[in-house]
């Protein structure tokens, strides 16, 4: 049976499982605008079986050919490769849940485009997990989804810095990660590799470390 992280990665790399030690594939969805109506031009993600590194299909043959070179040493190379030398490289832990930590909720939903909603959340679109201060109102955290796929979809979570410490974080992942397993989608989080507080939070919030990564050409910068 094909498992919802499987078929997200399917979709959303153009391939999945990996062939190689590193599988270069030419997809659409490289050229074609993402969850923010950005292109995100080469995107991959590894697994201890191999890794899969996805780059719109005119860039293929060329990447393709030089994966013997290894992720290591071909992926900041990437960027350039495939027409954006302006940009840089990123490596993040991969990880996903199937049986989120049973915390209790610490957030409310809502639109988006919700005066209250602060601008950092607002174009993940949809609805977005937000925690509030209820005698004040004041903004705690709050989770956007990147909706990559049907399949699929990625958690963003920020809290503020008056707010850490108190396990809302965590809660608001596992909050939100429910919520995308009863949509028939997998939750997925990504992070630094060397962002311990986002990886504490992932652990607790039910999103073991399974030694997979993900990787591929910085997001666009956004302006302010």
């Amino acid at each position: 049976m094909i498992s919802r992280l499987d078929r997200h990665l399917a979709d959303w790399l153009g391939a999945w499982p990996p062939s190689a030690p590193l599988s270069v594939v030419g997809s659409i969805r490289r050229s074609t605008p993402g969850w923010d109506g950005d292109v995100h031009p080469a995107i991959g993600v590894g697994s201890p079986a191999g890794a899969v590194l996805s780059v719109a299909p005119p860039y293929g043959e060329e990447v393709a050919a030089r994966a013997g070179e290894g992720l290591a040493a071909l992926g900041p190379l990437v960027p350039a490769l495939v027409g954006f030398g302006e940009r840089g490289w990123f490596t993040a832990t991969f990880r996903w849940s199937t049986a989120p930590a049973a915390l209790p909720d610490a957030g409310v939903w809502k639109a988006a485009d919700d005066a209250s909603v602060p601008e950092w959340l607002r174009p993940f679109g949809g609805q977005v997990l937000v925690a509030e201060d209820p005698a004040s109102g004041e903004h705690l955290a709050g989770v956007g989804v990147k909706r990559h796929d049907a399949h699929g979809h990625e958690l963003s979570v920020v809290t503020a810095q008056a707010a850490r410490g108190q396990g809302l974080a965590r809660r608001l992942v596992a909050q939100a990660a429910r919520r995308v397993l009863d949509e028939g989608a997998v939750p997925t989080y990504m992070h630094a590799t060397s962002n311990a507080a986002s990886a504490a939070v992932a652990e607790a919030a039910g999103f073991p470390d399974q030694g997979w990564t993900a990787f591929g050409v910085t997001e666009r910068p956004r302006l302010p």
